[in-house]
């Protein structure tokens, strides 16, 4: 099985002018969308088949190449990224490496006040979202049981969409996400990534239930040895 490096630098500025000129234009995904997509494919409850995941990446029919090295190139770039989303997912430690850090834009200075109209995050959670669609029974099945993982996809939705709405009463109308709640869920998505990715870790682990050791007859022997009767000993 080959394995990829994470993306570099380099490469993200290649596969950024691919899919602008080979997916978006068809309803497929930019570079941010697609950082999310993966990421949400690394930390999901399902394995995606490939020919499923890349009908969304590309908005339908994979593009025509020039040739197998162009095809093959590719497939190198996505599963570098691929390669980079289930990284940062799986990083165990404080602090995130930059090479790490979610593939999206945002302003030279984030901590500056900045009008509440800018989208920074919005195609992230949207390729997030996406990818949630594909199995979203299975999704649904996990928000059924912990609410921190709905709580999760609920902050994505509002970086999706920019508004916010009253979870005490749903018929209110929703207010604009401000920028300072933007810029702070885009600050916790790697730590709300890697809690998925270990929830998912713990839900494919087999759970082998104990077994007690079989208690002897009140009237045998007791099993330690001493020769007297259970009940005596250690069934006192």
């Amino acid at each position: 099985m080959t394995t990829f490096p994470p993306l570099q630098d380099d490469r993200i500025e290649q596969l950024a002018g691919l899919l602008e000129r080979r997916a978006v234009p068809f309803g497929g995904l930019g570079l941010e969308a697609l950082d999310g997509f993966f990421s949400a494919l690394a930390v999901g409850p399902d394995a995606i088949p490939d020919a499923e995941w890349q009908a969304v990446v590309w908005g339908g029919r994979a593009p025509r190449w020039n040739d197998d090295a162009e095809a093959a190139e590719v497939a190198a770039l996505l599963a570098e990224a691929r390669e980079l989303a289930l990284q940062r997912a799986c990083h165990d430690g404080d602090v995130l490496p930059d090479r790490l850090t979610p593939l999206l834009w945002l302003p030279e200075d984030p901590d500056a006040p900045h009008p509440d109209e800018l989208d920074a995050g919005s195609d992230w959670a949207e390729g997030f979202l996406r990818a949630v669609d594909l199995r979203e029974a299975a999704w649904d099945a996990w928000l059924d049981e912990d609410e921190w993982i709905a709580a999760i996809l609920g902050l994505l939705d509002q970086l999706a969409s920019g508004e916010v709405l009253d979870d005490d009463n749903p018929a209110a109308p929703s207010t604009p996400l401000t920028w300072r709640e933007r810029i702070d869920t885009i600050a916790a998505l790697p730590g709300m990534l890697a809690d998925l990715q270990h929830h998912r870790i713990a839900m494919l682990t087999p759970r082998v239930p104990l077994r007690r050791a079989e208690t002897p007859e009140r009237n045998a022997p007791c099993s330690c040895g001493s020769g007297r009767k259970f009940k005596k000993c250690c069934g006192a």
